[in-house]
């Protein structure tokens, strides 16, 4: 992306009740340089686990809404990126409460969500909580109870141990420096918010990507979540050579194409 797209001013902040000071940027939509009509649902990007708002799909995506009038919201979540709070001390349920503060303080009528990994289970819960701000979903890999199917349920006896007695483990990861501390509090706590073992209520159409070369998400996951939720408009699609990141070029066009098929829909 040419740096000149990204933004170079300092966040927009909100403060939840609870002292919790949210980072987040908003494009306001304008005249599309294609000439698309206005009056489309703006864009609403959730990161994953120990992400932020300035990965290449977030800013790739706001470049997008730029190009085509579209209003866009970035955010980090408590614990990630520019915001306040310390990660291993936050739950899904504490982040899913940062992206309705976000959705209701910072956007306006209705919102396609497009959630990556963890963002693709937040974006889920967020639609169930506010199904007449939800337009439509796109998730990439999406990964909905990943606390309790990819981390409780590859922990070894030993870490399981260490969950309960000491309360975390850390866990090294391929896309961090340091490792990531698991707590045993956002285990319990995400059993809470568990979607996969029942129908997911939601009506609006919903498009998920998902690589076939995924080690970290298995690319199940995404046909296990398209069974379960009720809408009929619901669409997979499988990269065959594609990891979890899908941030390259053509990834990103795929995305891109999501965004507008549910635009279209939305407009019918």
């Amino acid at each position: 992306m040419p740096q000149s797209d990204v933004p170079v001013d300092p966040p927009q902040s909100l403060t939840r009740e609870d002292g919790t000071v949210l980072a987040y940027y908003r494009t306001a939509g304008g005249k599309a340089r294609s000439g698309a009509p206005a009056g489309r649902p703006g864009l609403i990007f959730l990161g994953g686990f120990m992400s932020d708002m300035s990965g290449t799909k977030a800013l790739a995506l706001e470049a997008y809404a730029r190009r085509r009038g579209r209003d866009f919201l970035r955010f980090d979540y408590r614990g990630h990126g520019q915001s306040s709070g310390r990660f291993e001390e936050a739950t899904i349920g504490d982040w899913l409460g940062d992206a309705l503060a976000v959705l209701d303080a910072a956007s306006e009528g209705p919102q396609i969500l497009i959630g990556s990994s963890m963002g693709g289970w937040i974006a889920l819960l967020v639609a169930r909580a506010r199904p007449e701000r939800v337009a439509g979903l796109v998730g990439i890999a999406p990964a909905p109870d990943f606390t309790e199917d990819l981390i409780w349920g590859r922990a070894t006896p030993k870490q399981r141990a260490a969950l309960e007695s000491v309360g975390y483990v850390d866990r090294p990861s391929e896309y961090a420096a340091t490792p990531y501390r698991i707590t045993y509090r956002l285990i319990e706590e995400g059993r809470n918010h568990l979607l996969l073992n029942a129908p997911i209520p939601l009506a609006c159409p919903v498009r998920l990507i998902h690589g076939m070369a995924d080690v970290d998400v298995p690319w199940q996951t995404s046909l296990r979540l398209a069974e379960a939720l009720e809408s009929e408009d619901v669409e997979v699609t499988l990269v065959k050579a594609a990891a979890h990141r899908l941030s390259d070029p053509e990834d990103l066009a795929r995305l891109e194409r999501a965004i507008e098929e549910i635009t279209v829909k939305t407009a019918t």
